[in-house]
């Protein structure tokens, strides 16, 4: 099975945190670069590609990046953020998207959403101030300074003598199962909040705690870090204000279901997860 780059991650735009603080050579990139076309914070799309319009100095705007070419790219600061998950017209419109695109705009969203929703300061309550290139805000009262926040969630497959842990929330379409997952808590480390989350959610304790592979999630702004664990005792005790079930999977039930969503179906005994989320890869790492 050929593994498709995790989604939202392979932007082909450079960074470039030294044009950030300097407002001379951000003021020159306006003139030539190219401003990502909007609708709030979701995107327009056509052609299954990103709409790109002329500079529009009249917004606040992000700084993205520079192309190859050393065009600087931006994205308008939107009225209003969100904090609720992608809509499925929204997925709709990135399914056919080139994940270089869908990179572009999963940081765009990010930011965007962080500025619509943090335009008071939190230590004084008076206005911010857009800064840096879109990569700070400054309160126009007190020295505070605020930054573009990332949230650690955990996401994790468990496994015990050859089966695999999976659950589903009500939200999910009807016979869809995941890897469970948790915000990461202050004074944890990614392994603590692994056994933690899962002990919480279905009852079992796990152990040797391993990465696998993490995902920027822009929804409205976490990374994902995908890990894998083992369990020795495979009893479940499920918190269903957490999860409307958890199972125990076998090998050959998660190919199954893996090769289907392949095809954009359910399987026999689940529906796998979508290929843009993290937990797609942790599947199929622990078939490989």
């Amino acid at each position: 099975m050929q593994r498709p780059k995790i989604a939202f991650t392979g932007s082909p735009l450079d960074r470039a945190d030294a044009v950030r603080s300097d407002p001379a050579r951000l003021a020159d990139l306006l003139a030539t670069g190219r401003m990502l076309v909007l609708d709030g914070i979701d995107p327009r799309v056509e052609h299954e590609a990103l709409v790109w319009a002329p500079v529009d100095r009249g917004v606040e705007l992000v700084f993205l990046g520079l192309d190859a070419g050393g065009i600087g790219h931006f994205a308008p600061v939107a009225q209003a953020g969100s904090a609720a998950p992608a809509s499925f017209n929204l997925w709709a419109a990135l399914s056919g998207m080139a994940g270089e695109e869908i990179a572009i705009y999963g940081t765009a969203r990010a930011l965007v959403n962080w500025h619509a929703r943090h335009r008071f300061c939190a230590q004084c309550g008076a206005p911010t101030a857009i800064a840096k290139g879109g990569w700070q805000r400054d309160c126009t009262v007190c020295p505070a300074q605020h930054f573009p926040r990332t949230d650690p969630v955990v996401i994790m497959t468990v496994e015990h003598q050859g089966r695999l842990l999976l659950g589903r929330q009500p939200r999910f379409p009807a016979g869809r199962y995941s890897a469970l997952a948790g915000f990461v808590e202050p004074g944890e480390s990614i392994e603590e909040a692994v056994a933690r989350e899962i002990f919480e959610e279905a009852g079992v304790v796990v152990r040797d705690v391993r990465y696998v592979a993490s995902q920027p999630w822009p929804f409205p702004s976490s990374l994902m870090i995908g890990a894998h664990a083992y369990a020795d005792d495979p009893a479940l005790n499920i918190d269903t204000t957490e999860l409307e079930d958890a199972r125990w999977f076998t090998r050959d039930e998660v190919a199954q279901a893996m090769a289907a969503r392949a095809q954009g179906q359910d399987g026999v005994a689940f529906g796998a997860p979508n290929v843009t989320a993290v937990a797609w890869h942790l599947l199929a790492e622990w078939l490989g």
